[in-house]
C-alpha cells in the first residue's frame, strides 16, 4: 500500500510538472499567446519557475509539521522542475528577445537589476541541478548539503527580479515574497524542531495496552 501511495505521489508531481509545459504547447500551436507572445513565454515560464521552487522549499516544512515523510523525494524533483522552467524562462530571453547576441544580454544585464538579479538566481540553480542526484550526493559528501542551501539565497533573488519587474502593482510579488520568508523562517532548526513537537502533541495518544489511536506506530 505504501509503495502504491509513494508511486501515485511520484506520477502526482510528474503530471503537475509536465501540466504547465504541456499547456504552453497547445496555448502556443493555437496561437493563444496573447498579442506578445514572446513577453507571455517569458512570462509564465518564470512563474512556473517560481511556483516549483516555492512547493520545493515547502516540502520539508510539511514533513515537520504533518510526518509526511514520503513527501522527501518530491523535494528534488520539484527543484528540478523549478531550474526546467527557469531555464527555458531564459532561453526565451536570451533566443527569442536578442538572439543570443551577448553584447545586447550583457548591456541588458548591466542596466536593468531585475535581469542581473534573474540571472544570478539562475548560476545558483544551474550547480544544484547538476549535483541533484545521488552519485554526487556521494561524490561530495558533507558538501553536498552545504552547496544545496545555497537555494536559500537564490529564493530571494527570484522574489527580488519578480518585485524590480513589475512597475506599479507589487502586491503579487510581495505575496510571494512573503511566502518565500515563511517558509525560510520554517526550515530552521528551532522552527522544526517546534513543528514536530506540535505534531507529536496533535497526535491521539494510544490507549493503554493497544494499539495506537490512528492505526500506525507511535512516534511515526
Amino acid at each position: 500500500m505504501r509503495d502504491r501511495r509513494t508511486q501515485a505521489l511520484r506520477l502526482a508531481v510528474h503530471a503537475a510538472g509536465l501540466l504547465p509545459l504541456a499547456l504552453l504547447v497547445v496555448d502556443a500551436r493555437l496561437r493563444h499567446l496573447t498579442a506578445n507572445p514572446i513577453q507571455e513565454l517569458t512570462l509564465r515560464t518564470g512563474k512556473f519557475a517560481l511556483i516549483f521552487l516555492v512547493a520545493s522549499l515547502a516540502v520539508t516544512p510539511l514533513i515537520s509539521a504533518c510526518g509526511w515523510r514520503r513527501l522527501a523525494p518530491a523535494r528534488r524533483t520539484l527543484g528540478l522542475y523549478s531550474f526546467g522552467y527557469a531555464l527555458l524562462h531564459g532561453l526565451t530571453f536570451a533566443w527569442l528577445d536578442y538572439d543570443f547576441d551577448l553584447a545586447l544580454i550583457g548591456a541588458e544585464l548591466a542596466e536593468k537589476r531585475y535581469i542581473l538579479a534573474g540571472f544570478a538566481a539562475f548560476c545558483i540553480l544551474v550547480p544544484l541541478a547538476v549535483t541533484s542526484t545521488r552519485g554526487w550526493q556521494r561524490r561530495l559528501g558533507p558538501g553536498w548539503r552545504q552547496l544545496h542551501r545555497w537555494v536559500y539565497v537564490a529564493a530571494p533573488l527570484v522574489i527580488a527580479h519578480f518585485l524590480w519587474l513589475v512597475k506599479s502593482d507589487r502586491r503579487e510579488p510581495l505575496a510571494w515574497g512573503a511566502v518565500v520568508l515563511l517558509l525560510l523562517a520554517l526550515r530552521r532548526p528551532a522552527a522544526r524542531r517546534w513543528l514536530a513537537a506540535r505534531r507529536s502533541a496533535a497526535r491521539p495518544l494510544a490507549p493503554p495496552g493497544g494499539p495506537a489511536a490512528d492505526g500506525g506506530a507511535p512516534g511515526r
